[in-house]
């Protein structure tokens, strides 16, 4: 069923819910506790497998590929949502497979999608993990603990702000290691890990990064021409257009008042390029750096505080009633369940116990 080879323990099937057909992984039993794995962007279910095979016993592990990714129907993003359309398949998913209940695991865009999921159903969320997830304000184009836009159009944010050159060698499923700047392989072992890791299913978990939909309507996404620093603004389509904090900005309010609140785990790598106060792939990072000219200053776009946000918003959650831990794990990069599995999945299983 699925394009990409499983590992042994791991079924994989296509399931027809109200919204769409979605492809989704599965391990243990199938009366067992659900435990919902959400993937990151230019990724899949895949990248869970190793970690949806750990759980304890008597656990079901329920992996969907996100539309747009994998082998799920090609739908389009309508990031005038938010994450909402991601939010919305998933709930599908659920009520279609009889899990009125979860557990939920998010990573990185997936971290994003279980903030805006607590927001909308909390629920039916029995515990919440967070692995290297991005701000709650969204991705670019804010410029403080609070989440305050750069600009009013939020420029710097959205479908505008992805690398040409990448997207090129993303469509054309480029395997190669010959652009050290955009080649999809040199990027996934240069950031979604730290280098000198490799994980032991490179060439499947490329697979499952060059699986993603690449298009102006789909990733990244379209954009619009902001008469501001960096001159590109939010389009409406696309899943980097859903991770605009004008989109999804809105979502932290419904997270700091949904009620019941469950606890959540953060779990992130001290050594992250991807979600960081310093994101190598933001633009008041790259401004300041001096890698795009005409950074117009830290008082008017300083680097996203991502991390600060993200503990300032969850400090804020356990001050209303929540509660979250933070683990952070040393020598780690962006995805601490591959890098890290002994000790992301200690916290993990405890959360869950």
């Amino acid at each position: 069923m699925s394009s990409i080879p499983t590992l042994p323990g791991i079924t994989s099937q296509m399931i027809d819910t109200p919204r769409l057909q979605q492809h989704v992984l599965f391990s243990g039993p199938a009366d067992g506790k659900p435990v919902l794995f959400i993937h990151g962007n230019a990724s899949s279910a895949t990248f869970w497998e190793e970690t949806m095979l750990a759980l304890p016993s008597g656990f079901r592990g329920i992996a969907p590929d996100l539309r747009g990714y994998g082998d799920t129907e090609d739908k389009l993003i309508d990031a005038t949502r938010g994450l909402g359309d991601f939010v919305d398949d998933i709930l599908a998913l659920a009520d279609t497979l009889g899990v009125q209940k979860f557990h939920v695991a998010g990573h990185s865009l997936g971290g994003s999608v279980v903030f805006s999921l607590i927001a909308a159903a909390p629920a039916r969320v029995i515990s919440a993990t967070l692995a290297a997830p991005g701000s709650p304000y969204g991705f670019g184009g804010t410029k403080d603990v609070h989440g305050t836009p750069t600009f009013p159009d939020f420029a710097g944010s959205g479908g505008g702000t992805v690398n040409p050159e990448f997207i090129r060698l993303m469509g054309e499923k480029n395997r190669g290691a010959d652009n050290p700047q955009a080649s999809p392989r040199i990027v996934m072992n240069s950031f979604y890990w730290k280098p000198p890791f490799k994980p032991a299913r490179e060439e499947d978990l490329l697979s499952s990064m060059l699986s993603e939909r690449v298009g102006a309507d789909k990733y990244p996404g379209d954009f619009t021409a902001s008469a501001n620093w960096p001159t590109v603004a939010p389009g409406v389509y696309g899943p980097i257009n859903a991770l605009s904090p004008k989109y999804v900005g809105d979502s932290v309010q419904k997270l700091l008042a949904a009620s019941p609140k469950p606890p959540v785990l953060w779990v992130r790598g001290d050594s992250d390029q991807i979600v960081s106060d310093m994101s190598l792939f933001e633009f008041g990072t790259l401004g300041k750096l001096g890698a795009v000219p005409g950074w117009p200053g830290d008082d008017v776009y300083p680097p996203q505080p991502m991390v600060s946000q993200i503990r300032a918003v969850l400090e804020q959650y356990a001050a209303n009633g929540g509660s979250f831990t933070e683990v952070i794990l040393a020598e780690c990069g962006h995805t601490p369940y591959i890098e890290k599995p002994a000790e992301f999945n200690a916290a993990f299983h405890q959360l869950l116990a």
